[in-house]
C-alpha cells in the first residue's frame, strides 16, 4: 500500500490458528476491524453506541496469497479510497515480514441508533480522509 491512512501491529494468537498452527482465515477481518477502530478512535471518531450508532460492514473481499501462523508479527495497513454521502470504502493489506500476505476491501455505512443510514458530518468526512 502506497500511502496507508493507519497501520496496527500485532501477533497473531495461538487460538486464531487450528491445529496446525495455521491462521484460521476469517481471523484476518478480526485484525482489519480491530485495526479499523483503533483509527477511529485515534481519530476522534464514533466506533459504536446503542444511542448514536456506528459503522457496520455491508461488504467484505479478501485474497489471500501467504499464511500466518501462530506467532506470526504482522502488519494491517489501512487506506479510505472513497467517502460517500453515508457509505466508506477502505482497502487493506496484511503483511508479514514484509511480504504480502493478504489484501482485500470492505465497505462501512454510517448508521444512527435506528439502524438507517445516516450522513457523514464534514468533519468525520475529513478525518476519514486523514485530512
Amino acid at each position: 500500500m502506497e500511502r496507508p491512512l493507519h497501520r496496527h501491529r500485532l501477533i497473531v494468537p495461538f487460538g486464531d490458528t487450528d491445529a496446525s498452527g495455521w491462521m484460521h482465515f476469517p481471523n484476518v477481518f478480526r485484525y482489519v476491524e480491530a485495526a479499523e477502530h483503533e483509527f477511529l478512535r485515534a481519530s476522534g471518531l464514533l466506533v459504536f453506541d446503542r444511542a448514536q450508532g456506528g459503522w457496520p460492514k455491508v461488504h467484505v473481499d479478501c485474497d489471500y496469497k501467504r499464511p500466518l501462523l501462530t506467532g506470526d508479527e504482522i502488519e494491517v495497513q489501512l487506506a479510505v479510497s472513497r467517502v460517500g454521502a453515508a457509505a466508506v470504502n477502505w482497502s487493506f493489506e496484511v503483511w508479514k515480514a514484509g511480504e504480502l500476505s493478504s489484501s482485500g476491501t470492505f465497505v462501512t455505512v454510517r448508521v444512527g441508533n435506528d439502524g438507517r443510514p445516516a450522513e457523514i458530518d464534514e468533519p468525520t468526512r475529513r478525518a476519514l480522509l486523514g485530512e
